[in-house]
């Protein structure tokens, strides 16, 4: 009772902050508000992109050669990154025809996961790679390390018998303070380029949104996309795709019941950064942010169901709080610095709004789960929260939605079929609608105006079992 009146009595001040910080959201965004063609697209109509449709990994005593065989030759750019320590090269857009499982260790794959033939355990200076696009125009192979190294070579060298190109990089061992020098000098020469968005514009779907809509906006993110692959299932299930699918179904069901504004941070297969996801959330004025993963346990296949996640500085249980720490590498794993942004405003007024915000964020999730249990399985502990960085906006109402397990036959084979795939987004679009009908406000959408969200209502529980 007393949190509601504390909430009510500085209504007024959260609605012209968040004005404030809203209008400065959307001035700083514009740029990627610009409609252009998703980048699988332009891949998939410029004949100019190279193919990489092989590679190789060999060690030869103190180095070790990882070679990608292209149709074309491409200028590649090299640099080492710490926490943790990377070998990244950049290139200009590559269409990478191989299977992601090759740049992974053997320990790391499930039985049954469909590997390349000819492929390798890992070993020498190389512990795991990975290869995509992550931005339009510009794809990327990151090399996890086994210990430090000095790039010895990159370059691209003619394929054989003249057919082609091959992309050569050679690593040598090196000493660790050697290694961090490099990576510090290398750090200071990206400085500049590091400002730059890594990422592409916000959906199409958003060219609508208006700062007079009545309709709440929902942001919908599936997670990873590009060289951030998440999850590996048997039979090559990737976590990205399933996730994207999932996700535009969602957006096309929720928009055909015309009760919600729907945004996607990401609608083709390119890597987006965490904290530009929660950034193009609230530049687009989200009222809710759902995010879409899948999970996987190399070590326990019968764990199954869906989760709801939200946001909390501590972890509910070690399970949360490994699924966190995971997610939360999405940066690295794209290859960008996977230190968190500790940029954000600490007075009273912002504690307040992200209290509320949590509170919303629980209501949302409980009502979520009871709509879920009409047509999946659950995780024997549905609701659970941790420090998720994708779910971090303060004035943003956010669940993150792991809809079931990779490595799970069960629900590897409801996550790739279409039907369930439909039932399953129905519930979800019905838990949607209903969380917005039960604030009880004409016009709960947090806009560029300021608006706020849910008229200052104080959270109240999800109905037990859907209507």
């Amino acid at each position: 009772m007393a949190v509601g009146i504390i909430l009510k009595s500085w209504g007024r001040f959260s609605c012209l902050w968040r004005a404030l910080a809203a209008a400065s959201l959307v001035a700083l965004a514009a740029p990627s508000m610009a409609q252009t063609r998703p980048p699988s697209t332009q891949a998939a109509q410029s004949p100019s992109v190279p193919v990489a449709d092989g590679v190789e990994l060999a060690n030869a005593g103190d180095s070790t050669r990882l070679t990608f065989d292209l149709t074309a030759r491409v200028d590649p750019q090299a640099y080492v990154l710490t926490d943790p320590d990377r070998v990244i090269v950049d290139l200009p857009e590559v269409d990478f025809q191989i299977d992601p499982a090759r740049g992974q260790p053997a320990a790391a794959r499930l039985p049954g996961r469909r590997t390349a033939s000819g492929a390798q355990p890992l070993a020498g200076a190389v512990a795991s790679y990975r290869f995509g696009l992550v931005a339009a125009g510009k794809s990327r192979v990151v090399i996890d390390l086994a210990g430090p190294v000095r790039i010895l070579r990159v370059a691209c060298e003619p394929g054989p018998d003249g057919r082609g190109a091959r992309l050569v990089i050679e690593l040598g061992r090196s000493d660790r303070a050697s290694f961090l020098a490099e990576a510090a000098r290398a750090g200071r020469e990206r400085a500049a380029p590091a400002a730059q968005p890594l990422s592409s514009p916000i959906s199409p779907r958003d060219a609508s949104i208006s700062p007079e809509t009545s309709l709440p906006v929902v942001v919908l993110d599936p997670g990873h996309g590009g060289i951030d692959t998440g999850a590996l299932g048997a039979s090559g299930a990737l976590e990205k795709d399933i996730v994207l699918e999932f996700a535009k179904a969602l957006a096309a069901r929720l928009e055909a019941g015309k009760q919600v504004r729907v945004v996607l941070t990401r609608d083709s297969d390119v890597f987006i950064a965490l904290g530009e996801r929660v950034r193009r959330a609230r530049a687009a004025g989200a009222a809710l942010f759902i995010s879409i993963h899948a999970d996987t346990l190399t070590d326990d296949r019968s764990v199954s169901g869906a989760t709801v996640y939200t946001a909390s500085d501590k972890a509910s249980d070690a399970e949360a709080a490994r699924v966190a720490e995971k997610e939360n590498q999405a940066d690295a794993t794209g290859g960008l610095d996977g230190r968190d942004d500790q940029s954000d405003v600490t007075d009273i007024l912002f504690d307040l709004t992200r209290r509320e915000t949590r509170a919303y964020s629980n209501v949302f999730a409980r009502t979520l789960v009871g709509y879920w249990k009409d047509i999946g399985s659950l995780n024997k502990n549905p609701h659970r929260f941790a420090g998720f960085r994708v779910l971090k906006a303060h004035d943003v109402p956010s669940v993150l939605l792991e809809v079931g397990y990779l490595s799970s036959d069960s629900d590897l084979a409801e996550l790739t079929a279409p039907d369930w795939r439909e039932k399953a987004t129905a519930v979800v679009a019905r838990a949607v609608e209903g969380f917005f009908r039960a604030r009880g406000s004409e016009n709960p959408a947090r806009t560029a105006t300021g608006a706020d969200p849910f008229g200052g209502l104080a959270p109240v529980m999800a109905p037990s079992a859907p209507h």
